[in-house]
């Protein structure tokens, strides 16, 4: 059977690797802590909210991200948003995520990035039916010497399930290569890595993340393709790659869904995962991603389910966590 319907997708058990919580919120969620803090004249209604989240292009992505990110004031606030982003992947069938959270942002709130994580794990916790790791994102933004300084602070909570580090923001400002000694102290410490790369800049960008600082995964690498020999690279090791489609289309990365790589890539060897970046600013969910793939860009039902294993493949597990969710996978609703 070939067929790829939305009731397949939302029931099978699914891995998410590229996820953001701040974006991840779901909107009755913030609507609530905008209320908290005296609401917006810009947005006096939740449809009003929901049409913030329209952009023209990255940096304008950026700017609406910093706006959403001044409701979060209180460590509170970020147990209250855990707790929501959790029920929200454990309703999507989402058995397991890494879900990158930016504490440096909210330092000049008086928040640590310890009490952060603390906050964010305390919220996860009273939700079953989903393992949520977390993944510090960096911020290229802040610079290397303030990455620098969040790692150290991040390395005290690594036991509250903090797995990895990243570098999201303006990627077209801020380039990998300053932040070499950070990822290498990062891989000292015990940390897995990524970086954002080739989605606000190209190609030179995703080899300065890989040559550079040596990241294990890259996050987007959609103008990968703007340099062939990058894509044999990709594909000779089998660098998992973060797509996020729907993200690369709300933000202009790419001007249309049918312009995207992702299968170009998949049909040409590249270890291709899917995930949905900032659901909640996108309008987007995991399962409706795969059906988008199927529908718009040819997907067969045999390439969706290479993909969905990719990502458990790919994913900063044990090998028989690995397996185990494999078997989860093959022994559910029709694989």
């Amino acid at each position: 059977m070939d067929t790829v319907t939305l009731p397949w997708l939302a029931a099978i058990p699914k891995v998410e690797l590229h996820l953001h919580l701040e974006g991840a919120i779901p909107l009755d969620a913030l609507w609530q802590l905008v209320q908290k803090y005296g609401g917006d004249p810009e947005v006096p209604t939740p449809n009003a909210l929901q049409q913030r989240f329209v952009y023209r292009d990255f940096p304008h992505f950026i700017q609406t991200w910093i706006w959403k990110n001044q409701f979060l004031r209180e460590y509170a606030d970020f147990t209250f948003i855990a707790e929501a982003v959790a029920r929200d992947l454990a309703r999507q069938a989402i058995v397991y995520a890494e879900v990158f959270y930016s504490p440096w942002e909210h330092g000049l709130k008086g928040l640590t990035p310890q009490g952060i994580t603390e906050a964010v794990r305390a919220g996860l916790a009273r939700v079953a039916g989903v393992e949520v790791a977390l993944v510090a994102d960096l911020v290229r933004d802040a610079g290397p010497a303030e990455a620098a300084r969040t790692l150290e602070q991040i390395a005290e909570v690594k036991s509250l399930g903090v797995i990895g580090i990243g570098i999201g923001g303006s990627e077209q400002a801020h380039p990998p290569e300053p932040f070499a000694a950070v990822y290498a102290r990062a891989r000292e410490l015990g940390f897995h890595t990524s970086a954002h790369a080739g989605e606000a800049a190209g190609a030179a960008s995703v080899w300065g993340a890989l040559r550079v600082l040596q990241a294990e995964r890259i996050g987007h690498g959609v103008r990968s393709k703007e340099d062939p020999t990058l894509l044999d690279y990709l594909a000779e090791h089998q660098v998992p790659l973060e797509m996020c489609p729907v993200s690369n289309v709300c933000t202009a990365v790419v001007p249309s869904l049918e312009a995207h790589p992702i299968h170009r890539y998949l049909e040409r060897g590249l270890l291709v995962t899917v995930s949905t970046d900032d659901p909640k600013m996108f309008g987007n969910a995991l399962a409706e991603e795969y059906l988008l793939l199927h529908q718009r860009l040819g997907f067969t039902r045999a390439e969706i389910e290479t993909l969905l294993r990719n990502s458990i493949r790919a994913a900063w597990l044990p090998d028989e966590r690995k397996q185990a969710l494999l078997a989860d996978l093959n022994g559910s609703n029709g694989f």
